[in-house]
């Protein structure tokens, strides 16, 4: 009789549970193509406070990615609605939270279409310890822009940055965890890192080479750009120097959907090559002050 009843109970609890798993998988259910434009808006993921990609002014979205998103949203004929995400520790959690699962806190919060997604076979390819495919809910595709790591140096303390070995002398600002700080710390066997000052972000440590607390910032090409047309100060210059042993200095962004979405990864990918052979890609970047290079499959 216990037995009888243990059975039972378990097969109610099994019931019940499938039934939950059943309800939230169509509460958070993937939004086809189809659901897309009959709803009539478009939930595409941006970083916050990520300059000049995506931020806001007064209130306002602003930024290369936000008008991308914009203009793709315009065309597919549907409103835009834009999703701010705040960068978990990998991106891995960043494509689950915002694309094929949810976040935990946010399950009714999920992104269509996320933009500035490392565009990398090896990337999209990579398994677990299992041998399964890391993200396979994901498709990665669009690249839109090549982006490269770039030192900006102030010209009053610096004569001229030809190479990164000037930082055995002068101090250099990068963020805290980054790419920039983990190669100047390991460049030339170590003898640069006493030079190594780190900063919360970019941002920071270029306002820190303003009040002459560094002498030079190592940071993505974009972010110093920017910074350098709001700076104005021409003693503020990019330069030119190699990065012997980085690894790899440029890399694509492109964008991601949920796998089951590929109908709208067609539709926007159709776009941006138009956009990129059109001209309009490039005039969007100069908008901001940006250089902007052709990704390798257009090239």
């Amino acid at each position: 009789m216990m037995r009888r009843i243990l059975i039972a109970l378990c097969a109610a609890i099994s019931l019940s549970l499938s039934a939950q798993l059943y309800a939230e998988s169509l509460s958070t259910a993937v939004r086809t193509y189809d659901d897309m434009i009959a709803a009539g808006t478009l939930k595409v993921a941006v970083y916050e406070n990520f300059a000049p990609y995506s931020f806001r002014l007064d209130g306002q979205p602003q930024g290369v990615d936000v008008e991308l998103a914009e203009q793709v949203a315009q065309e597919l004929g549907v409103t835009l609605e834009i999703i701010w995400m705040t960068p978990g520790e990998k991106l891995d959690d960043d494509l689950r939270n915002f694309i094929w699962r949810g976040h935990y806190l946010r399950k009714d919060i999920r992104a269509d279409l996320m933009l500035r997604v490392p565009y990398d076979r090896e990337f999209s390819n990579r398994r677990n310890e299992l041998g399964e495919l890391v993200n396979e809910l994901v498709v990665m595709f669009g690249p839109y822009q090549r982006e490269r790591w770039l030192t900006v140096y102030n010209s009053r303390r610096i004569k001229n940055l030809e190479t990164v070995g000037v930082f055995q002398y002068h101090p250099v600002g990068v963020e805290d965890d980054s790419v920039p700080s983990f190669y100047l710390l390991t460049a030339f066997a170590g003898r640069l890192s006493s030079s190594v000052k780190h900063f919360v972000s970019p941002t920071a440590a270029f306002a820190a080479m303003q009040e002459g607390k560094v002498d030079a910032v190592m940071a993505m090409r974009g972010e110093l750009e920017w910074l350098l047309s709001q700076a104005k100060d021409e003693a503020l210059k990019k330069s030119d120097a190699a990065y012997p042993n980085l690894g790899q200095a440029t890399w694509d962004v492109g964008m991601a959907v949920h796998e089951s979405n590929r109908q709208l990864a067609y539709a926007v990918e159709a776009l941006t090559e138009a956009m990129i052979a059109d001209g309009r890609m490039q005039a969007l970047y100069a908008k901001y002050h940006l250089s902007y290079e052709v990704p390798g499959l257009y090239q």
